[in-house]
Order: C-alpha cells, then sequence, then structure tokens
C-alpha cells in the first residue's frame, strides 16, 4: 500500500522556488549596479504613478507569502478538509494568475533587444513553476472528492 500524495507540501515547496526566483530575477536584474553599469529599463510610467507601481509589487511578493501560510495552515489543520475546500479552490484559480502574469513578462524577456539570458533562464524557470504550482493546486483541491 502506498501512502497518499501530500500536494500541500508539493506546493509549499514549489511556491517557495518560485519567490527564491523571483528574487533571484530582481537581484540578477541589479547587478550591473555592482559593476559600474547602469541598471535602469527606460521607463513610460510617469514618477507620480510610481508609488502605486511600488505598492503593486509589493502585493505581487506578499500575496504568495500569505498563499504559504494558507496551505500551511489548511493542511495541518485538526479538519483539512471541508473548511479549507473554499481555500483550496481560491488558490487554484490565484495560482493560475500569476502564471498567467509570468507569460507576457518571458515573452516581453525574449523580445528586448538586448534581452539578457540570466533574466530569460530565470523567468522560463518561473513559468515552470507556476504550471507546476497549478497542476498541484488543482490536484490539492480535487483531492477532497
Amino acid at each position: 500500500m502506498s501512502a497518499p500524495i501530500d500536494h500541500a507540501l508539493r506546493l509549499i515547496v514549489l511556491w517557495l522556488a518560485w519567490l527564491l526566483a523571483m528574487l533571484f530575477h530582481v537581484d540578477l536584474g541589479l547587478m550591473p549596479l555592482f559593476h559600474g553599469q547602469s541598471a535602469e529599463i527606460h521607463s513610460h510610467v510617469p514618477a507620480s504613478q510610481l508609488p502605486l507601481l511600488f505598492g503593486t509589487m509589493l502585493a505581487y511578493f506578499l500575496l504568495p507569502l500569505i498563499a504559504l501560510v494558507l496551505i500551511a495552515y489548511a493542511t495541518s489543520s485538526a479538519d483539512p478538509g471541508r473548511p479549507w475546500r473554499r481555500w483550496r479552490r481560491v488558490h487554484f484559480w490565484f495560482s493560475v494568475v500569476y502564471t498567467v502574469t509570468n507569460i507576457p513578462h518571458l515573452l516581453a524577456d525574449i523580445l528586448i533587444p538586448d534581452a539578457r539570458l540570466d533574466q530569460i533562464v530565470l523567468m522560463v524557470a518561473l513559468t515552470v513553476f507556476g504550471v507546476l504550482i497549478n497542476v498541484e493546486g488543482w490536484r490539492w483541491w480535487r483531492q477532497l472528492r
């Protein structure tokens, strides 16, 4: 007899891998600064809109962290089934949104003329992690049926 698959554990590991890849993506994007080069990307965002942009990026990083905590609570709950079913469904669709948002970013990184291979590789990794999160999220949601 085999043990049941722990989809929640897989999700936690995948979200952590996704977050680390996202941090590496940002970190490597800033690496030119440490070598006396500009890391500037010419932006068409007016300065007045930057606080909104920074807040959006903060939320983009914080929401997966919140998802990690909720997955851990859901799976370690005294009753990990029915009371957490709604969260499992929300998590799946949340993960789909994150995967969908990574695809245009990956395409943009590929299509820009001075594209850096390290950034493209990290965006491919983020997209693959996202798809794996979607698969495990689907299985975790449907596990209760």
